[in-house]
């Protein structure tokens, strides 16, 4: 009985001990608000972070207006990449954010499909092969307002057939399960890893839609961790997080994009 209480005192002591242990060193964790056309490449450059830091990150998807609404009811996060810059520009305007919004990246708008021996262009849009066209919505995603702003420029007038996406993520889906034909999305998903290998796609001309110049701020949240995402901005403003960008077909808002769609 002495030998098995003291046995169970040490057990407990170890744990007492192991818990402040565990208290007073806390792993510190960066949660980030990522618009969606920013998934894959924000994986990339948090696996280049995290390669290089003791910082764990936690992305939260969506569209940007609807991370805006949940920057504002209060959601814990500690930065912001938009998929613009209005919604930032809301967010400092309305206190959330500790600086102004930095320009990151100029997105790129593409047409993609799934559907072998149809022609990705356009043209196609109001082609008798094509029955629906999936888009996000453009009230809360800036790529649905540029291919909103693409179909007002070349008088697309078959309403009834475009989809709605909550978000590129859902546009996405639409397009890789065939349940959308035609679908637009960014130049960042159909050149990541996961996808460059699946369907055909054209980059839409530049010159149809407006820039689409995407935005981050670090928020207003946990002060304990505004240093480190003032770090994190840092990296990817620097020429390596900038590389990494560009693998994905992101373009530095100081250089000139290119102006005539490329199939591929």
């Amino acid at each position: 009985m002495i030998i098995r209480r003291f046995v169970e005192s040490r057990i407990h002591l170890w744990l007492i001990f192991s818990l402040i242990i565990s208290c007073s060193n806390p792993t510190k964790q960066l949660t980030i608000a990522t618009a969606a056309n920013m998934q894959f490449a924000m994986d990339a450059l948090l696996q280049a972070y995290e390669a290089q830091t003791d910082i764990d990150c936690e992305i939260i998807l969506g569209s940007s207006g609807k991370l805006t609404a949940q920057i504002r009811e209060g959601a814990p996060y500690d930065l912001f990449f938009s998929a613009d810059t209005k919604y930032p520009e809301a967010l400092q305007a309305s206190g959330n954010t500790i600086n102004e919004p930095v320009i990151y990246a100029q997105g790129q708008l593409v047409l993609w499909s799934m559907k072998k021996n149809l022609l990705v262009s356009l043209d196609q849009l109001s082609s008798d092969e094509v029955t629906h066209i999936a888009l996000a919505n453009p009230k809360t995603a800036p790529y649905g307002l540029a291919a909103q702003e693409v179909l007002q420029q070349i008088d697309f007038n078959k309403e009834s057939e475009l989809v709605y996406g909550e978000s590129i993520s859902q546009v996405n889906q639409f397009i890789i399960s065939g349940a959308a034909e035609l679908g637009f999305t960014a130049k960042s998903v159909v050149l990541s890893p996961p996808m460059s290998n699946k369907g055909n796609w054209v980059s839409v001309a530049d010159s149809l839609y407006a820039p689409i110049h995407q935005a981050l701020v670090v928020l207003r949240n946990d002060r304990a961790m505004e240093d480190e995402a003032k770090k994190f901005m840092e990296f990817v403003l620097s020429e390596e997080g900038q590389a990494i960008l560009e693998r994905f077909g992101y373009v530095n808002p100081l250089t000139k994009p290119p102006h005539e769609g490329v199939k591929h």
